[in-house]
Parts: structure tokens; C-alpha cells; sequence
């Protein structure tokens, strides 16, 4: 992950302040796997002795282009071919025996997975490889196409409309989509699907959704800034009703995880095992989804008992989950407690009380235990 950049001017701004985005010349030589990229059982429960290929990102197309340095253009777009460069080179590593290969992404990296799946499976089939079994994990990846909280011009990447910016790449990077979902949309409006919700029933490989119900990057582009003054109500309202319709999006994608907590990516952190929605960690519930394919590949029969994979917090405001990220004041680095932040983000117990038909007391008390 790591945004995207969409005109030649925030493109150069990147290539300035962000060269690692744009370029592997100054990329370390070595790092360490975090999270789903661990070799630790104690931190990567169900995955920790899979073989792992890490893949960067340094083309800032959403892992879309497929375009090279030209006269016209300063910059190559190559995120679509980069990956199947990729796929091709670790046949030769040992993938060519391999039963399953996961894609998995984060934020821009979890929309490239959305766009790269059932690519990466018809370039197997092509090749012969028809036993490798395709799916994708796709982190933090998916977003709303919804009306911004403020109207901005299209200026930077940051307060940019994600629609527009989009539209805007497309053109710049020589975007590729996958067929499928190309044909459900007009000539022109191919942007469409760079949203999850539009290009996910168009898939054909099993994919796992996650995604934070109050996404920071998406609230981020819809320009809702939580720094410093309290929210004004209106801003509560948008937060709660962005919830909301995340939710909505989510409830035919059979495999996900959404918990309502106020973040932004979580596979490769090292305290993903945390996170729980409705008593399930993720790792588990990657596990169970795991165990699903393998088990209805054999018989086609309903899902496993007690072993959940379509989790989606119901709560309804940021971290009503008690087992959300820490949130740290954005000035002073300090650790807040649920209720501490909903007084910073302006939340009105008194009123909130009275919507809800409790006393206030009641009210907090549900809060700090996270009920």
C-alpha cells in the first residue's frame, strides 16, 4: 500500500518527498515479516511456515498500469505487470507445486488484489498450472465511491474525491481492470471498479474482505479530519452513517472481517491476532475460511460449525469494539480510552443517552466495557 499519485505535478511531489513509492533503488535489503508476513506461530498463528514473497510497491497505480516511460509520459506505470513478473519468477522457486497461492494486500495493495486475482489465476491456467487454487486477501482496500463530507477540488491525492482521483489515473497510468468487471460498465467508466462493492461480484477466486468500519484513509478522502477540535455533529453523523454503509456493502461478501474501530490496515501488524469481532480473532476466522475451501472442494457442504467467517461488527460508532487498536491523541502521542475519545470526537453522552432510551451512567458504563 501507499496511495497513488495521478498528474504529473503530485507525481513529481511523490518522486520528491516519497522516493520509496516511486522507486526500489533505495529499498532496504532486508526486513522483517510482521503480522501474516511473521515466521512466528505466536504472531502468525495459521500461516507462520507458508513460503512468503513480499512485493513492494513502487508504481503508485493501485497495482493497475501497465504503461512504460515514454516521451509523453516522465514516469512507467507497471503495477499489473509487475505482479505477473512476479508470478512468473517464483514458478521457478518452487511455486509451480504449489496447491494454494494467497495474494494478499493492504490499502492500495488491498484494491490491487481486487484488481489482480483472477488475473494472476488465468495467467496459472494459461501456463498449465490449473491445480494452483487463486485466492485473495484484500486489507483495507475497500472503498466507498460515496459523496465527501466537504466538496474539494481535485488538487492533491490527500483531499482529492476518490472517484475523481481515480478517473484521473486510469488515464495517466493506462489502468488495466478485469474483463469481467470491465463489461459491466460503459466504455469511459471503467473507474468503477476500483471500488470493492462494484468489482467483487464480478470475481471468480474466493476472496477475504477486511476492512476497519471506520476507515482512516477512507474518512481521509472524504475529508473528515479528526485532529485537534472536538467533531461538530454533522461530522458524528457522516462517521456513524459511513459505518453504516460499509456495513451495507459487506453483507453479501461471505468471507469478511469488520470490525468497528477507527484504523487503517491490520494484516502485517503485529497485533492483528488481537482484534476480535464477535469473539473471533482474525487468524482464526482466516483459518475457518481456509478449512471452508478446502472442505467444500471435497463435498460441497454447508459452511463449518463454530468455525465463522462472515464477521461484521454491529455496533454503531468507532471502537464500540473493546477490542480495537489503541487510539493515541494525535498531539500528544497519549493513549485514550474509549470514553475520552468520544468526548474528543465531540460525542454527547447526554444525547446519545436519550436516543438510545439509557441513563447516561448506563450509557458509559456499556461504553468503557465495550458492549
Amino acid at each position: 500500500g501507499g496511495w497513488y499519485c495521478f498528474n504529473r505535478e503530485n507525481c513529481d511531489t511523490r518522486y520528491d518527498t516519497m522516493r520509496r513509492l516511486m522507486s526500489s533503488r533505495e529499498w532496504p535489503a532486508t526486513r522483517v515479516g510482521t503480522g501474516i508476513l511473521s515466521s512466528q506461530p505466536e504472531e502468525n498463528p495459521h500461516w507462520w511456515n507458508a513460503n512468503m514473497v513480499f512485493i513492494p510497491y513502487c508504481s503508485s497505480d493501485v497495482w493497475s498500469g501497465a504503461s512504460s516511460k515514454s516521451e509523453k509520459n516522465e514516469y512507467a506505470f507497471m503495477g499489473a505487470l509487475i505482479i505477473q513478473e512476479v508470478i512468473k519468477e517464483l514458478l521457478g522457486k518452487g511455486l509451480s507445486t504449489a496447491k494454494v497461492l494467497l495474494l494478499a494486500g493492504s490499502s492500495a495493495g488491498g484494491t490491487g488484489v481486487l484488481l489482480n486475482v483472477d488475473r494472476v489465476a488465468e495467467q496459472l491456467e494459461e501456463m498449465g498450472y490449473q491445480g494452483i487454487q487463486v485466492r485473495g486477501l484484500a486489507d483495507s482496500g475497500w472503498f466507498l465511491d460515496n459523496k465527501q463530507y466537504r466538496r474539494t477540488d481535485c488538487i492533491d491525492t490527500i483531499t482529492c474525491a476518490p472517484t475523481e482521483a481515480i478517473r484521473r489515473g486510469i488515464r495517466y497510468w493506462n489502468g488495466i481492470v478485469p474483463e469481467r468487471c470491465k463489461l459491466q460498465f460503459k466504455e469511459g467508466e471503467e473507474w468503477n471498479c476500483f471500488f470493492g462493492y462494484k468489482i467483487y461480484p464480478t470475481l471468480r477466486c474466493p476472496v477475504f474482505v477486511v476492512q476497519w468500519l471506520f476507515d482512516e484513509a477512507q474518512l481521509t478522502v472524504d475529508n473528515v479530519h479528526l485532529t485537534g477540535q472536538p467533531v461538530q455533529e454533522g461530522q458524528w453523523l457522516y462517521i456513524q452513517n459511513l459505518g453504516r454503509e460499509l456495513r451495507n456493502t459487506l453483507k453479501d461478501v461471505a468471507a469478511s472481517f469488520a470490525p468497528a474501530c477507527l484504523s487503517h490496515e491490520i494484516i502485517t501488524r503485529n497485533h492483528w491476532t488481537d482484534i476480535q469481532v464477535k469473539g473471533t480473532s482474525l487468524p482464526r476466522a482466516l483459518h475457518c475460511w481456509d478449512r471452508s475451501l478446502h472442505e467444500s472442494n471435497k463435498n460441497g457442504k454447508a459452511p463449518l460449525k463454530g468455525c465463522p467467517i462472515h464477521l461484521i461488527d454491529s455496533c454503531p460508532w468507532p471502537h464500540c469494539n473493546p477490542s480495537c487498536p489503541t487510539i493515541r491523541d494525535q498531539f500528544t502521542g497519549q493513549e485514550m480510552n474509549v470514553i475520552q475519545f468520544l468526548m474528543h470526537m465531540g460525542f454527547d453522552v447526554q444525547k446519545m443517552a436519550q436516543q438510545q432510551g439509557l441513563e447516561p451512567s448506563k450509557l458509559l458504563g456499556m461504553l468503557s466495557s465495550g458492549n
